[in-house]
């Protein structure tokens, strides 16, 4: 016999209340000043329901009523609402291999603060998760921000990370971020850490405020040191079942590739070798002098028109165009965005890489360079955990309460 089929949950008046305020928030949160008559038409509720939740916002602190202003209207003015960015601040931290970099904003994404500290030889996970905790003292003291006005913060780690922030170990490069970093921070700070793949967190940042924005179907490609992927399908994150969506790992088995070296590895390997071989002239030894061998270097070389560095650059577009056209081929994105330190030079392999991707594939996605540079991962950081303010808000107890 069929069972009956199950009765929805009433909608009591409390609930519906809740529903109302968490969608007034959402809107507010993503917009300027608005009225009520504007948050009445971008939500569909009724004038009274608008009033009364907000007056049930503005007690709790997230939102703030204006002065109404001048009103040409006949009768009484309209009343003003904005969501209250000074109501607390995140943090979006970048955990890298080189260096840990912390942001600290308010709830509208603004920098308060930024500290960097680099990370010298091979730290151990607990020297590591130690660095990431006095990189974050020292933000939150720049940013003169107590523990109690932090509501969350984003980390990003170069390793695969699942759905509920465990990080895959599979790979011994990725067990070096198995730092126990979140309940560290949670344990000293008080506030939660969501723990994300450092290339998912950089499709967030474009997707916010990079060349991503309005782009749906889009993958960002971490290309420094080894490249990474994070992808956006419709607008939505791309995981798979153990957090592997976009690892790159396949490149070993790609024809003209071979290995995950980044563009700034690959580079500056090259570089290296050149100035080794005493039979190859080449600008790069006098730029570099006594210094090591960089990939800025190597750039800063082709410009000046040195033919062994247009050669290195000229290998490194046609191995990144050959990687740009795995995630087309693979994924279909609209665009794919090329991120990193070395980002910005990048720009120059542009109409190499371009050239060579209509050659790979029929559907070539179109290709830009971030203009985020090295804060990618920790501005994508700040919108995973306002992403997480936003859709808790009215869990979270906020240090600047009325009252």
């Amino acid at each position: 016999m069929a069972r009956p089929a199950a009765t929805p949950p009433t909608a009591t008046p409390p609930m519906l209340r809740r529903v109302n305020a968490g969608k007034l928030l959402g809107v507010l949160a993503k917009a300027g000043v608005m009225t009520g008559t504007g948050l009445i038409e971008a939500t569909g509720l009724t004038r009274a329901t608008v009033h009364a939740v907000c007056n049930d916002l503005i007690s709790m602190g997230w939102v703030v009523e204006l002065d109404p202003g001048r009103d040409t209207s006949v009768g009484r003015p309209s009343r003003r609402f904005e969501y209250n960015s000074r109501a607390g601040c995140v943090l979006g931290i970048d955990i890298g291999a080189g260096k840990t970099t912390v942001l600290v904003t308010d709830l509208r994404g603004e920098t308060i603060a930024k500290v960097v500290r680099s990370v010298s030889g091979d730290p151990t996970a607990a020297d590591r998760t130690e660095i990431v905790h006095e990189t974050v003292v020292e933000a939150l003291e720049t940013a003169q921000v107590t523990d109690a006005q932090v509501l969350a913060a984003g980390a990003g780690v170069a390793a695969p990370v699942d759905r509920d922030g465990n990080i895959l170990v599979d790979d011994e490069f990725w067990r070096r971020f198995d730092t126990g970093l979140a309940p560290r921070l949670t344990v000293l700070h008080g506030w939660p850490v969501l723990l994300e793949n450092d290339a998912n967190l950089a499709a967030l940042g474009e997707h916010w405020r990079g060349e991503g924005r309005n782009v749906g179907d889009l993958a960002v490609l971490l290309a420094s040191e080894r490249f990474g992927s994070g992808l956006m399908d419709s607008g939505r994150l791309l995981h798979g079942s153990r957090g592997g969506a976009g690892e790159m790992v396949y490149l070993k088995l790609v024809e003209g590739v071979g290995d995950t070296h980044g563009i700034a590895r690959i580079a500056r390997e090259r570089g290296v070798a050149a100035v080794a071989d005493p039979a190859v002239e080449t600008a790069l030894r006098t730029l570099a002098g006594d210094r090591p061998v960089t990939a800025e270097l190597v750039f800063t070389a082709a410009d000046a028109g040195d033919e062994v560095a247009l050669g290195i650059l000229e290998y490194v577009a046609g191995r990144t165009a050959r990687v740009v056209a795995t995630l087309g081929i693979l994924f279909n994105p609209e665009l794919i965005v090329l991120g990193g330190a070395v980002a910005e030079a990048s720009k120059s392999l542009l109409p190499e890489i371009e050239e060579q991707l209509a050659g790979f594939t029929s559907t070539p996605p179109r290709v830009a360079v971030s203009s985020l540079g090295d804060a990618i991962v920790s501005v994508g950081a700040v919108r995973h955990a306002l992403n997480y303010v936003e859709q808790n808000a009215l869990d979270l107890r906020l240090s600047c309460r009325p009252g």
